[in-house]
């Protein structure tokens, strides 16, 4: 049963079977500075549009850039909306817009991380540099009515038979990090468990007996058999494709069928894919502006930094004399991949 509101604006009740259709993705996969981030999202739609575009449904609300003057929602991929003139302000709008839809109102970091990455904040907890930073969300007054921007996409997507569910992340951060690939020698196989922990949240949010997960390509990995069947030990699995683009997998148990499909350059091609693209995204870029606000605090001139290679160099760098007189442990601080 679903529930959608008719041109009168009157409640009304559909009788019909419903699927959760799911995206995941990353973020940070090659910084040395800062964490990396797997991200998914959910919805519940109608069983036969488990395989239909978010964006074609949602289109009176949605769009994935807008031309100027469009009043819709920017989902895309979170390179391209970070590129797209607006950088974090179309970002932090996009994750927070939508978890109004979904009924959830952050407005500090803190509140935003224990929302979307349940249990995150107590980590941060051996990170002084996490730790003892909170502050306001929105970061950029640019945003906008957030409230007003939630009511037309929960228009929408009530409309068209479509329940935001919500965003559920995955930081790993520095010292995790590097714990996780001594161990396992391999970033890729990394990021493979952190995606399969967010599809298991995800999957555990309802009872839905199809499921449709669209994943981005990760590490540049083909094949994922093995894994999956390590993860979902209960399922029968059928491999429906391994190409250089896509990698397509059927399991299926007596409670449910999933279909995942793991496709390059997904956020370009599926919107749940792009909006987990854009939590991956945001929440680092949270966890960073948390990172250079803690260590100004302890040397003023020292210049942020997004945490990629060449610009943590340079940091480094500057902030050696720091480090050396606070005794910061390089693998608590330093990515060693």
């Amino acid at each position: 049963m679903s529930a959608s509101v008719g041109t009168s604006g009157i409640w009304t009740r559909k009788w019909h079977a419903m699927a959760l259709l799911a995206g995941i993705d990353e973020a940070g996969y090659g910084p040395l500075l800062g964490p990396l981030v797997v991200s998914g999202v959910c919805f519940r739609v109608p069983d036969d549009a488990v395989h239909s575009c978010l964006w074609d449904r949602l289109s009176e609300s949605c769009v994935r850039i807008p031309a100027r003057g469009d009043r819709r929602l920017p989902v895309a991929d979170s390179k391209k909306l970070y590129r797209s003139g607006d950088g974090l302000d179309a970002l932090e709008r996009a994750a927070l817009v939508m978890l109004r839809v979904a009924g959830k109102k952050h407005e500090t970091w803190r509140s935003f991380l224990d929302g979307v990455a349940d249990g995150a904040s107590r980590d941060n907890e051996r990170y002084p540099w996490y730790a003892l930073n909170d502050f306001p969300l929105p970061l950029c007054p640019e945003v906008g009515d957030v409230g007003t921007r939630a009511n037309a996409v929960r228009r929408d997507a009530q409309a068209k038979d479509v329940e935001f569910l919500g965003a559920f992340c995955a930081p790993l951060l520095e010292g995790e990090f590097n714990r996780v690939i001594s161990k396992t020698r391999n970033k890729a196989a990394t990021v493979v468990g952190q995606a399969l922990n967010v599809l298991d949240r995800m999957l555990r949010t309802s009872d839905e007996k199809q499921v449709r997960v669209c994943v981005d390509r990760l590490g540049g990995r083909a094949h994922y058999r093995d894994v999956l069947q390590t993860a979902f030990p209960g399922y029968e699995m059928r491999i429906l494709e391994e190409s250089p683009l896509r990698s397509a997998y059927e399991l299926k148990s007596p409670q449910r069928t999933c279909l995942i499909d793991f496709t390059v350059s997904g956020e370009d091609q599926h919107f749940p894919i792009a909006l987990a693209s854009v939590y991956s995204k945001y929440l680092r870029e949270l966890y960073m502006h948390s990172f250079n606000s803690y260590w100004s605090s302890q040397m003023g001139e020292l210049k942020p930094t997004a945490g990629y290679y060449n610009d943590a160099k340079r940091w480094l760098r500057d902030a050696s004399p720091m480090l050396r007189r606070l005794a910061i442990k390089r693998d608590t601080l330093v990515r060693m991949r």
